[in-house]
């Protein structure tokens, strides 16, 4: 159980409990967004009193309440019976101190620190699990047919513990665009390794940390694991963290192996899983709790007699870090006003400008749970959809949004997978805007949010970008405030931090631009003849609804 703290609002939450619901639409032929909703919603969403909205806590569960009330009252019907609520079932489970990972390899024994050397959780559901495994190095751990690559290739590993590197296959002459080139794929990200582990019936698995090849430090996963992890119900990994890979160096060093030969040889088609000849012993003690938590989703009604059965979703996920009561810091409190009551307040905004001007074809507004947890809420929706997915056109998803300004530009990244790119372009240039240049996706940005999940079920989807993870600096502010660039780059060391609050200060007509053509872009979808489709020659084309 959250512990309750007691219910305090601050000045500004008074203020905007009394007054959300009374904003009315614009009167306009055309559905237009407003500031004054989506800044009310915002500074409402990240204010201390939700408690940064976190998964599996009070400040969710109020969360839930307001977007539920909120739906209502811009005019949604809701989206699952007669409640705006869907459920999605998920186990909380936390690493407690006495779990331990040991190796034994070459006549000794090696026991890797937990925090500094190995991390690690369960998945399994189990508050107390011990075994004993062989070690073996299964490369990239990656089976991708249409790569014709396959690390496991020839191997059974159910009921071992796996060693993998992140990342996927690096580029070469002879194959420069394999496994997307220079952008990383979704069999790079370290959730497809988890989940390919568990249908490979390993007993487990750790991901070797670089810095270079996760694209962050050791102390992200280290701080990870030593929060609550949360996953859907079902089948999971006994074990499954991170080794660093000083630690693995060492492993595989008294297994008599050289992992930086291992390395290249992983980097050849063909690879082989290798036996480091180890045995791991494994005990992990967990707090273990199932957790109901919900997604929030309404809709507008088509009005087109056979295009009303089809729908365009747009997603923006509520939740965030939530509070942390136990480290006796002044502030403990993640409020994630950027990441993302941003988005979240965006999509009420935007739905109460559409209650008023329905199109064509129904349009669902989603509010998916713990996608800071892995798009759980996301893949927990695709799995019991609540509309049809061969019957949706569309999902176009918004996540820390543009805060410093206009721009003269609008980033679409991962549109060009599908026939969206097109109509987005129709639209920025309605807009008087222009498509932001792309950029290899070397991070894996479009596995990160919760549009991945419709995409990974074969629904055409991105996330509208805004500036703020571009990282290339190619955006451009409509009146070249220097600040605003500085502003914009300086917000990746408040992401994730208690830092990322809400100022009023901020100038938000970016925010409304980003918003507003993420609207004009989900009615030309929902307007038009036909759905949109996959190019012929992306993985995701291949996938069936």
């Amino acid at each position: 159980m959250t512990r309750l703290l007691p219910l305090r609002l601050s000045a500004t939450a008074c203020a905007l409990a009394l007054s959300l619901p009374a904003f009315a639409a614009p009167a306009s032929s055309q559905p237009v967004v407003a500031e004054a909703p989506l800044r009310a919603h915002l500074a409402f969403l990240a204010d201390d009193l939700l408690e940064g909205r976190g998964t599996g806590q009070r400040g969710g569960e109020l969360a839930v309440r307001y977007l539920e009330t909120q739906a209502a009252a811009v005019g949604l019907k809701p989206a699952n019976g007669d409640s705006y609520r869907q459920k999605v079932a998920m186990v909380g489970e936390k690493t407690l101190p006495g779990s331990a990972v040991s190796f034994s390899v070459g006549g000794k024994t090696l026991a890797p620190n937990l925090g500094t050397e190995v991390v690690f959780g369960n998945a399994n559901g189990q508050s107390e699990t011990s075994f004993e495994a062989p070690v073996v190095f299964v490369g990239y751990g990656i089976h991708a047919d249409e790569e014709h690559w396959n690390d496991f290739a020839g191997t059974d590993v159910k009921g071992k513990l796996l060693v993998a590197m992140v990342n996927d296959p690096q580029p070469t002459a002879a194959e420069p665009n394999r496994f997307g080139g220079k952008s990383l794929t979704w069999y790079g990200r370290w959730m497809y390794k988890f989940e390919e582990a568990v249908r490979q019936g390993a007993a487990g698995i750790l991901l070797i940390h670089t810095e270079a090849s996760a694209s962050y430090p050791w102390s992200v996963p280290a701080n990870g694991f030593s929060h609550e992890q949360f996953h859907l119900a079902g089948p999971g990994n006994a074990l499954q963290g991170w080794i660093h890979e000083d630690a693995a160096r060492a492993l595989f060093a008294a297994a008599g192996k050289d992992l930086d030969a291992l390395r290249a040889q992983a980097e050849v088609r063909g690879f082989k899983p290798v036996d480091l000849g180890a045995s791991a012993r494994v005990h992990v003690k967990s707090a273990v709790r199932n957790v109901d938590e919900y997604n929030v989703a309404g809709i507008v009604p088509g009005t087109d007699p056979k295009l009303k059965d089809q729908a365009v979703v747009y997603s923006a996920h509520w939740d965030h870090l939530g509070i942390d009561t136990g480290n006796g810091k002044p502030d403990h409190i993640w409020n994630g006003a950027i990441d993302n009551a941003s988005g979240a307040a965006a999509l009420l905004a935007m739905a109460q400008a559409a209650a008023a001007h329905p199109a064509r074809r129904t349009q669902i507004f989603l509010w998916p749970c713990a996608e800071e947890q892995g798009l759980i809420g996301a893949h927990g929706y695709v799995q019991h959809p609540l509309w049809p997915l061969a019957k949706t056109a569309a999902d176009l998803n918004l996540d820390s949004m543009n805060f410093v300004g206009k721009t003269r530009d609008i980033g679409v990244p991962g549109s060009e997978r599908s026939s969206l790119h097109t109509t987005a372009a129709q639209v920025a240039k309605a807009m008087g805007l222009k498509l932001a240049p792309p950029v290899p996706d070397l991070g894996g940005a479009y596995f990160r949010a919760d549009h991945f999940a419709f995409a990974k079920a074969g629904v055409p989807a991105f996330n509208v970008g805004s500036a703020v993870f571009s990282g290339d600096g190619s955006f451009e502010f409509a009146h070249d405030q220097g600040h605003s660039h500085e502003e914009m780059v300086g917000f990746t060391k408040r992401y994730h931090q208690i830092t990322d609050e809400y100022n009023p200060k901020w100038d938000l007509s970016g925010m409304v631009q980003q918003a507003q053509f993420t609207l004009n872009l989900g009615y030309a979808v929902a307007n038009a003849p036909a759905m949109p489709a996959w190019n012929a020659n992306d993985p995701l084309a291949r996938v069936k609804r």
